[in-house]
């Protein structure tokens, strides 16, 4: 296992959404780590109009002008947002959905306490599936907050992106999810894990009159 590099996150936003998928999100909560794979990403440039960069450099969006590799997070409905910046000003990959993880570096309470911070609607536990089924989601169950984060780098003491060798054989490369119309919503730029496409935060395989070829595409890892 290896802490990913600002060199990882130095590429085209595509290439980095790509290669994201079955990367380990880490974070330390409470002297505990939390992990999860990541299994749906989004890919943005500052000069298509889908994109927060292509409304200027502010200081709440300052992270997307800064080098490849630093942490840009905002507020979205109401919760925290995970983003990455990469090569080129204002491009960055959203972390769209994972899939809470176990293995030897974190601890056994981890999924437990992902359940503590991300409890279902009714206030019960949260299905192990569905933790981080969703942006914000995931980062409600990784604790992981604007305040602490945005314009941030990561440190491996406390919150990194872990390589632990896993490279999804296939992916669904597709549009994105809330990109208004008129603001580059045909852009191919959702990336998900196919193997877990049913737990991403919308799967294309199952939508109504989409097809392949046309609203998605599956690619081969090994073509890439």
């Amino acid at each position: 296992m290896s802490m990913l590099t600002t060199t990882f996150f130095d590429r085209d936003a595509c290439d980095v959404a790509r290669s994201l998928l079955g990367k380990i999100i880490r974070h330390k909560h409470n002297g505990i780590w939390l992990s999860a794979r990541i299994i749906e990403t989004e890919a943005y440039y500052m000069h298509e109009r889908g994109s927060h960069a292509s409304l200027g450099c502010t200081d709440s969006r300052k992270a997307l002008f800064m080098p490849a590799g630093t942490i840009y997070m905002y507020y979205a409905r109401g919760g925290d947002s995970l983003n990455v910046s990469c090569r080129g000003e204002g491009n960055a990959v959203l972390i769209k959905s994972a899939y809470a993880d176990v293995d030897i570096q974190t601890h056994p309470q981890s999924i437990t306490t992902m359940q503590q911070l991300n409890p279902a609607a009714a206030g019960d536990d949260r299905k192990i599936e569905r933790l981080c089924s969703g942006q914000t989601l995931l980062c409600r169950s990784l604790n992981l907050k604007v305040p602490a984060w945005n314009q941030q780098s990561f440190k491996k003491q406390r919150f990194y992106f872990d390589d632990a060798g896993i490279t999804p054989s296939q992916i669904i490369q597709t549009t994105r999810l809330g990109i208004p119309e008129g603001r580059d919503e045909h852009l191919l730029y959702r990336f998900i894990d196919y193997e877990l496409t049913r737990y991403c935060t919308s799967n294309p395989l199952t939508k109504r009159g989409w097809q392949e070829g046309t609203k998605y595409t599956v690619l081969k890892t090994q073509d890439l």
